[in-house]
Order: structure tokens, then sequence, then C-alpha cells
């Protein structure tokens, strides 16, 4: 199993080069056997009343233990909705010494912390497949960041680290993005691969201020975001209630879906999630041990060594660029500088180890050799279990019969009726059709393409209209398949995908028996 192989790699390589130069006091504490074999994990983060909890419900169509809804700032606890045989609650305190549970570093954080987290944990379908992390909703102004008693980004950044997908939520009439906000993003920052955005209660507000909203919301991302890659924005209103504005209404199903299929994709990417995050853990550990063993290298034997210290604390941008020029590391590699300088302050230099070109050897060998082989198993195992996506709650009431995404529309048109679908416009086609010169009840290729070309369509996509349209596959077309051929261009303009093969309501009548 890729999970046992990441599990070994991590222990017998990456792990001796972490504690030899203190990794775990600067960055993120040591992975567990339950990191390596828990669940895909959704984190959702967003300001007080977007609907974080409201989303999880309409996820899993249930209420869970513990859960509060309302416009106030409701949600005052991290709650980690699990699958478990039993509705209940597992407080923070116990939660954290359960070696089953991938919780068990979070006692770094310390009482104020525990006290506000706990597990619900309840008999889900979809929470057979993943668990999600409800959180605080984050709040403005001074005061509020500063009495929750413990570092609420840094726990943040700790979950972020091991879940798979992490969803920002705003509420379509609060765009405003807070201090504490802002500084929860930035703290995301290496994790952009991960983050989604959704920008909810979307049906309240009408499509000419939903597209200003939409545009605000854009730019308030990119100034906080400093990507050049935009973020996946999702539009709609996730809950059960109807919409108060059904504008939109195809918009946010379409929204929907693909955020659904995003989430349903967690359980089979979860193993190659796990090896990049791996992969990301190796780089930043390298670099962390150039860094303490060019500090070590720099500290004085017998005096001067707090003065010493403060320089080099001072003068740390000109160490990481020497580090950068030297090993051909990518600024993008590097911790924060101004985070790192103030980790450094409260640590004794006298005891950081020196450069040990072994234990760096070995984590190169690990990210050339060993990460090769584990991705050709993560392909192997992806291809020899069943199909894991996420089933249950809101992913079964879109999957099948009439209310899946675009049931009924483009190519899916008459899918129940009991006359052909195209016959309604047969009689136009076929005044084209005749038109043609046809020989025998049949026009040529080279006829066809005349009349097709006219939709000024690709030759790509009309080749493929050809090749459905010619069910009986004899290189001609009669007045039906010509129809038919003239229904799937009509599909086409109308902005809908055409089928991979011809569906059996558009075969034509004449030749379902050859079928």
């Amino acid at each position: 199993m890729v999970a046992e192989g990441l599990r070994q790699l991590y222990s017998q390589k990456l792990l001796p080069l972490e504690e030899h130069y203190r990794f775990h006091e600067f960055h993120s504490p040591a992975l567990e056997d339950a990191d390596f074999d828990n669940k895909p994990m959704v984190l959702l983060v967003g300001q007080y009343s977007t609907g974080k909890t409201t989303f999880i419900r309409h996820l899993i169509e249930q209420d869970f233990p513990g859960m509060r809804i309302g416009p106030e700032p409701t949600t005052d606890s991290f709650i980690a909705v699990m699958h478990g045989p039993t509705e209940g609650v597992v407080p923070g305190n116990a939660l954290v010494v359960d070696r089953r549970r991938p919780f068990r570093k979070l006692n770094a954080f310390g009482n104020a912390f525990l006290n506000r987290f706990m597990c619900a944990q309840l008999p889900n379908p979809v929470l057979d497949s993943i668990s999600i992390i409800d959180t605080p909703g984050i709040l403005s102004g001074e005061k509020q960041r500063t009495s929750r008693g413990y570092d609420f980004a840094a726990v943040l950044e700790w979950f972020a680290e091991r879940v798979d997908r992490i969803i920002l939520l705003f509420d379509a009439h609060k765009l405003d993005i807070s201090d504490e906000f802002s500084e929860v993003i930035k703290a995301l920052k290496n994790h952009e691969d991960k983050m989604r955005v959704v920008l909810n209660k979307a049906d309240q507000i009408e499509t000419q201020q939903l597209m200003r909203v939409y545009g605000a919301l854009m730019w308030s991302l990119g100034k906080i975001i400093n990507t050049p890659e935009v973020v996946r924005v999702y539009i709609g209103s996730f809950w059960s209630h109807p919409l108060l504005i059904p504008d939109n209404r195809k918009l946010f199903e379409a929204e929907e879906q693909d955020l659904f299929k995003d989430i349903q994709s967690l359980p089979r990417n979860a193993a190659l999630r796990k090896l990049n995050d791996l992969i990301k853990r190796a780089r930043l550990a390298k670099v962390h041990a150039y860094i303490i063993s060019s500090l070590k290298k720099e500290m004085p034997n017998v005096f001067g060594k707090e003065s010493k210290k403060k320089e080099l604390v001072n003068n740390l941008g000109e160490i990481y660029a020497k580090i950068e020029r030297e090993h051909q590391i990518s600024p993008g590699d590097f911790p924060s500088l101004r985070k790192m300088q103030e980790l450094l302050q409260s640590q004794d230099f006298t005891k950081f180890q020196a450069l040990k070109p072994k234990l760096l050897d070995t984590v190169d060998d690990m990210l050339a050799n060993d990460i090769a082989r584990l991705m050709v198993m993560v392909r192997q195992e992806e291809s020899q279990m069943p199909s894991q996506v996420v089933k249950g709650g809101a992913f079964d009431g879109t999957m099948n019969g009439p209310f899946g995404h675009g049931y009924g529309e483009g190519a899916g048109e008459g899918i129940d009726d009991i006359e052909w679908v195209v016959g309604k416009d047969k009689p136009t086609y076929d005044e084209i059709f005749y038109t043609l010169s046809p020989v025998n009840g049949k026009i040529t290729g080279a006829n066809a393409k005349k009349e097709m070309v006219k939709s000024k369509l690709p030759n790509t996509v009309l080749g493929k209209i050809w090749k459905l349209a010619d069910v009986d596959k004899d290189g001609l077309l009669d007045d039906e398949e010509f129809a038919l051929a003239n229904h799937l261009i009509k599909v086409k303009l109308e902005g809908h995908e055409l089928p991979a093969d011809l569906p059996p309501h558009l075969i034509p009548p004449s030749k379902r028996r050859l079928e």
C-alpha cells in the first residue's frame, strides 16, 4: 500500500533530518501513523454567518452533534465531523490522546484551544469517505482577535497541511475581508493548490449585482493571494431552501455540480495528495537544515554569542540569499523570513547542529528514487481499486433521474418522449435534403458537407457529428440521418456538448431494429 510506503519513507529517511535540525520546533510537528491512514479531510474557513455549518448540513443532509446555526457568530469551536458507529461528541482533550485520530499533535496549542475543539461523530454515508472540519467564524476587530486565547492562524495552518481541500466561504452580502481573515489566508499561502472559494447566498441578489459582487471578490482576493493564477470561485446557494431570486438557477446548478465533482474526487486522489505533501515537507526540511547549519557555522566559540545572534537574525535575508546561490534552491522553498526571525529569537544557537551531508543525501535519494517508485504504485493502486467517490447525502440528489445536471437538455432533449425528438423539425430539414441531389434516397458526404459547413462549426466538430449521424456506417446520409445531423448541429450551436455515443432516444426510428 502507498500509505505504508509513505510511512516507512518518512520514519526512516525524513524524520532523522527533521529531528537533527529541530524542524518540529520551527515548522510542523512530526507526522504520525494516523496522518498516513486517515480519510481525506475538507476544511471550511470563513467569516461568521457565511454558511459554513449550513454547508456541512447541506452535504450530509443530517444534523450533527454540536451544530448551531444562526446569523450571529454561533460556531465558537473547531468541530471535526467524522464517521462513527453511533452519534456523539468526543471532547478535544480526549481526541488528542486517541492514536487512531490524526489530531494528537494539536496538544501543543494548549487547553484554551482544546476546550474549543471536539469531534462530532455520526453514521453517515458521506462521512464514510471524507471528514469535514468546521471552524469558528472569523471576526473583525482587535478585541475579538486577542480574546481567543490561542493562535487561531497557527491552528488553521496546522490543519491546512493535513487536509485535502480548503474551502473559503464568502457571503454575497459581506465581502469585506477583515484583518484576521487576511492573516488566515496568508497563513494558508503554501497551500493554494488545495484552496477553493465559494461565494455563498448568491441567490439573494440580482444578476447585475452578482456580477459586481463577483468582480469585487476577485479584486479583494487578488490583493491577498499573490499568485498570477485566478483562484477557482464557485457561485451558488448551498442549502436546501428555495432560491429567493431564481434567475441564475442554471448557473448555480452547474457550479454546484462542479464543486461536488471536486469533493467527490478527493478519495481517489488522497494517496497522491499525501505524496505531494511529503515532497513539500522534505523540501522545506532540507532548506531548514541549511539555514540552521549556516547559523551554527557563523556563531563564535566563546565570546559575543548574544550580539552575534542578534546580528544573524537581523541579516537572515542575506543568509537566505547565500544558501539560495550555493545550493541552487528556489526562493519559493524558503520559510517566511519574518516568521523565522521571530522563532529564532527564543532559540539557543549554540545547540544547533552543523551540516551533516549524509542526512541530506538520504533525503535527496528519497526524492529522486523512492518517490518515483511510489508514484507508479499510486497509479497501480488507483487502477486496482473500484471507482472511489463520495456517495450519499447531497451527492446522490443529482446523480440520476430527471434532476440530474443537464437532464433533458442538449443531446438529452426528448429522452422520455415516445416520439422521436428530431421528428418535429424533420419537415424543415427534408426541404434542404431534397435540394442536395439525393440518389436512391441518400446524399453523399460531399453534398452533406456543403450544407453542414454553413453552421461555421470547426471541421473536428462536424466530423464527430457525421460519425454520430451516419448510424448504418455506409458513408451516406438518408433523410432521417441528415435530420439527425442537423439536430446535433443545433445542439452544439446552443452551447451543449455532443455525446460520445449516440443515445438510444436519438437513433432514427427506421434504424432501431438494426441496433
